[in-house]
């Protein structure tokens, strides 16, 4: 089992940059594919960006690409979610999760493992 903490969010102008952090516990944190969902008011959770175990395979939604950028730091248990050209769309909470495959998928039903989310406000 694994514990996500998130933290980083905030309110940033358009065009802005924040970068989320999501620390987990436990001594496998190599062992799980990690993703980050977000979720607007009056909206279901969607799928941000997902990175594989091994950290060689990443994915985004199309709405996000060429402006975040996933990684992970195996040493330090840590999962990060860099975004740039920030813009109103793109507020939401969001959350980091965790699932025991070995590709991130964009399926939120496949990951067991959450954190309680940070919010990002982005202003025009």
């Amino acid at each position: 089992q694994v514990q996500l903490v998130e933290s980083g969010g905030g309110l940033v102008q358009a065009g802005g940059s924040l970068r989320l952090s999501c620390a987990a516990s436990g001594r496998t944190f190599n062992s799980y594919a990690m993703a980050w969902f977000r979720q607007a008011p009056g909206k279901e959770r969607e799928f941000v960006a997902g990175i594989s175990r091994t950290d060689r395979t990443t994915s985004y939604v199309d709405s996000v690409k060429g402006r975040f950028t996933i990684s992970r730091d195996n040493s330090k248990n840590t999962v990060y979610l860099q975004m740039n050209s920030l813009k109103p769309e793109d507020t939401a909470v969001y959350f980091c999760a965790a699932s025991a495959s070995l590709l991130a998928v964009r399926t939120r039903t496949s990951y067991p493992y959450w954190g309680q989310g940070t919010q990002v406000t982005v202003s025009s």
